[in-house]
Order: structure tokens, then sequence, then C-alpha cells
């Protein structure tokens, strides 16, 4: 009976071993409730694209970067903010994470005859990957996207040099121009509420894309300055066949939808209920002190008035503090030696000024939990999860008319500088609400166009308010605006890159060393050895910028 039984258990598997051989084994370990990738509809990996693309790129925006070129600082967990304390070990997995997904989207949209889908493909890869050259330096760009091939060359891929990734970019820019050339009309497989930037609008992609390669031949123009010239003269005479950004209405920007955390404005106090993040987010006194004497609206918009303003009396008897029509009255002998900020409007924290920055202007409460009523908190429009104003802000007609403008100070054939320079006012204002001021602020001393460079970074870096990463890009090419290192700060001046992350130090160690090897050691490298933020890659080796 032992044998027989045995018998009736091995016949009916060896039976089903033979008929599940016939089949793929594959098709035995598809996933009933996913999607293949080799069968998925483009329409349902873009969105994906589009919305992490613009949440990486506020967050640079609003959080460190801000803190870079002093727009914002933290008085709690500020570190990084503040101080460029960034511990050697920056991610791009993220980055090449949203690149995966792109290049899954453009192949299943050659594989599908989508050109409109191809077109946005090509943009998002050059602005994600001019992200990641423009932040690190030299990185996987020709060999990246093909772990999957399996080769060690795949999976551990060299790295690019920063002209060839610009090259690149500049060629892919060019190619989604013309395939994003037609009417809609003629453009397969649209859906306009997957495209959370233009709802399916292939004339407005086309623009950014255009828009996109003058921001990167101006990025090269320190190192290539004849095809930079070249490049932004070729777009600007040639309107019809390259169409940039006219308006507003064109800019690249994203919304969101305030429904959780993951799809919120970054550091709400709705998802947030503590608001603990958007609480020890403050205006920087760099910013607001400029902006104060332009007079500039915008900083309404912008940044609260303080709640509780410093009044500093001599007549007071020593010892007086105390608070008198919501003003805290201090004798001089209170104050001492601190240092005070008594604007009864806007007070910004000086940049790394203290490695307790809560403390600052006599604050009652320092601490990581702090509440300084006398420092200006961000407007309280950046409580909300979702606003008209809250927006990822990927490029706009003001920074294409500013880049234009410094083209045309250059020498180069790209307009009037000064309409450039002041169509690049006109559009931040409008944005920002304040468009009926424009005509008074345009007219004051130090905002009038006085044909300098100075100027017109200037107004480019007031106008990046939550897209700080273009200014601090712009800081390194030209040394503008001027800014300084905090006493506290890591090191005497400020970073010009992203450390390269130890995993890949470590596991693809061959080709990150030498990517290493080709960063220019600085003095203010120092113990780093090579991979600092303060070590500059090719795109500034040999400017003498920004140091």
């Amino acid at each position: 009976m032992k044998k027989l039984h045995n018998k009736f258990v091995i016949i009916p598997l060896l039976l089903a071993c033979m008929i599940f051989s016939c089949k793929d084994l594959t098709e035995l370990n598809e996933n009933p409730n996913g999607v293949a990738p080799e069968t998925v509809n483009p329409n349902l990996v873009l969105p994906t694209i589009l919305t992490e693309a613009g949440k990486l790129y506020v967050n640079l925006g609003y959080q460190d970067i801000a803190g870079v070129v002093q727009h914002t600082q933290k008085d709690a967990w500020s570190s990084g903010h503040n101080d460029y304390d960034w511990g050697g070990d920056q991610s791009w997995n993220a980055y090449y994470d949203v690149l995966r997904n792109n290049d899954l989207l453009y192949n299943r949209a050659l594989q599908t005859n989508f050109e409109f889908h191809q077109g946005v493909s090509l943009v998002m890869k050059s602005f994600m990957f001019g992200l990641i050259t423009d932040l690190w330096g030299d990185a996987p760009y020709t060999n990246a996207l093909k772990g999957e091939a399996g080769s060690t060359a795949d999976i551990l891929p060299s790295f690019d040099s920063q002209d060839k990734i610009y090259a690149g970019i500049i060629a892919d820019l060019e190619k989604a121009n013309t395939l994003l050339s037609k009417s809609k009309a003629d453009y397969e497989g649209i859906v306009d509420n997957v495209d959370v930037i233009y709802g399916g609008n292939p004339a407005k992609w086309r623009k950014m894309a255009n828009s996109l390669m003058l921001r990167y031949y101006m990025r090269i123009s320190g190192k290539q300055p004849d095809v930079a010239k070249a490049g932004i003269e070729k777009i600007v005479a040639n309107a019809a066949q390259y169409p940039i950004f006219a308006s507003n209405a064109d800019d690249a920007t994203m919304g969101f939808a305030g429904n959780s955390e993951a799809d919120s404005w970054p550091a709400n106090t709705v998802t947030d209920a503590s608001g603990s993040n958007y609480r020890r987010i403050k205006m920087c006194a760099t910013l607001v002190e400029r902006m104060q004497t332009l007079k500039d609206p915008r900083l309404g918009i912008w940044a609260n008035k303080v709640e509780v303003p410093l009044v500093i009396d001599p007549k007071q008897p020593p010892k007086t503090d105390k608070i008198v029509d919501g003003k805290r009255i201090l004798s001089p002998d209170k104050v001492g030696a601190e240092p005070v900020d008594t604007d009864p409007e806007y007070v910004g924290m000086p940049p790394s000024f203290s490695a307790l920055p809560s403390s600052y202007n006599l604050n009652p409460t320092p601490g990581q939990t702090s509440f300084n009523p006398h420092v200006s908190f961000l407007n309280d429009i950046y409580k909300a999860a979702k606003g008209p104003l809250l927006r990822a802000r990927l490029i706009s007609a003001a920074e294409v008319n500013f880049i234009l403008a410094e083209a045309a100070l250059k020498g180069w054939a790209a307009g009037a500088a000064k309409d450039r320079y002041e169509a690049g006012v006109k559009a931040s204002m409008e944005t920002w609400t304040v468009g009926d001021k424009y005509a008074a602020y345009i007219a004051t001393p130090g905002v009038a166009f006085d044909n300098t460079l100075k100027q017109v970074i200037e107004q480019k870096w007031i106008a990046g308010w939550t897209a700080a990463t273009e200014a601090w890009f712009d800081f390194r090419r030209t040394g503008l605006p001027a800014l300084k290192a905090g006493p506290a700060a890591k090191r005497e001046v400020l970073p010009v890159r992203f450390y390269y992350m130890q995993d890949e130090l470590r596991i693809n160690k061959a080709n990150a060393q030498d990517a290493v090897s080709k960063l220019e050691v600085t003095n203010y490298s120092q113990a780093d050895n090579g991979n600092s933020a303060w070590s500059k890659p090719w795109l500034l080796q040999g400017t003498g910028k920004p140091w």
C-alpha cells in the first residue's frame, strides 16, 4: 500500500512538471495586478516622471540650496541648510529613478509611435541629466540606465565628462524641438490630464525644450563661449524654428494636489500637524535687506512681518525688558554686545551666523522647538499643502529673459539687454501677483537698468525664490551676487558641488575614483580628498569663478 501511495503522488507531480515545462517561466511569474514594462501605456508612466522630477527640483530650491544662496536660513536642524555641512554622502538615486522611468517612457513611445511622448521624454531626460551634472559634475550618462543588460560595464557604468553630458543634453533638446513641432491633432496617444505641466500641449513643451537649450548654452558659456554664442544666437534669430517662452503662461510649473505628504508642498503645516518644518525656515537677512533697499513688493508675498519688533530704548532704566503695544522694549544693558535687528517690519536671519541660530535677535525661546517672534517667518501661504503660488517652477519666462539679457551684455545678438532685463523683472513680478507695482519698481535706484551683469544676476537671484538651484548655478559661474559665507559655515566660501555618495565610491569604485581624480582640488577642499563640495568640476576649472 505504501508503494501504491507513492506512485499516485509521484505521477501527478511528473505530469504537472511536464505541462508547466512547456510554458515560459516569466509567464508564470506575471503579476496579475501589475503592468508589464514591455506593454505599459506611456500615459501610465508620464505622471510619475513629471511629479517626481518636480518634487526633487522644488526640494532643492526651497530647502538646502535656498540656504546656500541665502534666500532662507533655518533656526533648528540647520547645519546642512545654513552651514553646508552635507556629510559627504549626497545620493543621486532618486534622480536616476526618475530617469529609469523616463527611459521606459521613451522606449514605449518609440514602440507605439507616440511622438509627443518621445519629445516630452527627451525634454525630461535633458532636465534630469542637466541637474545631475550641474550638482555633482561628471556622472554616468552614456552607459547609465542599462543595468538590466547585465554586463559589468552596464552595472558599473563609467562617468561621462561634463562637456560630453552638456553636449548630449543640447542634442536631445534639438531632437525634442523637432518631435514637438507638429500641431496637437497630428499626434497619437495624448491624454491631457496625465501631463501635469502642460496638459498635453506640444507647443508649450517645444518652448520648454528650446528655453532649456538657452539655459545650458549659458551654463557652458564660461568654458565654451563660441559654442554658447552660436547656440543662443541661432535660437534668437530663428523664432519660428526655435520658439521660446514669451510670457508667464509658458512657464514650466507643477502644482500640488495636497492630499497627502507625498503630493503636497514641502514643509507645510497641513500634513505636518506640528508645523515644525515650516516653523524652522526663516527669511535670510541677505535677501531681506536687499529687497528692502530696493523697495521690492515681492517681499511681502514671501515673508511675514515680525510678530514682535525689538526696540532698544536708551531712556529706559537698566534691566528693562517688557512688551508694550506689541513691541519688546529693552534697555541697552539687556542687549549688550548681542547682534540685533530692530527693523519694525521684516527681519532676516544672518547666514550661518552661529551654531545656535535659534538664539538670534534675543529670541526668548532658543532651542530645537523655538518660536522666534523677532525674525520673519515665511508668509502664511507656505503653511498650505497646495495653492496657486505653491508650484515647482522648472524654468520660467523670467529666467529666459535674464539669460538673454546676459547674452546681450556679452555682445551677442540676443536683443536689447535693457528690454530683456526689464521683461525678466516684469515676468517675475507678475508671477508673484505684484505686476501692478512694476512701473514704480523698475524706476527705483538699483533696479533701473544700469547695463551691468551684476544687476541682471541680482534680479535673477531674487526671481529665483523657491527655485534657488539656478541661483546657485549662476553664482558658481559668475560669482554673483557676491555672497559671503557666515562665521559658522563649514568653509570660508560657498560650496560649488555635491559630494559623490559613498555607495558609488565603494561599489563603482574605479569609475567613481576616476571622476574624483578629475576634480580640481582647491584650498577649501581640505580633508575631503578631492571628493569635496569645494573641489571644482570641469565647468568651473580655469574660470576663476566663483572664488
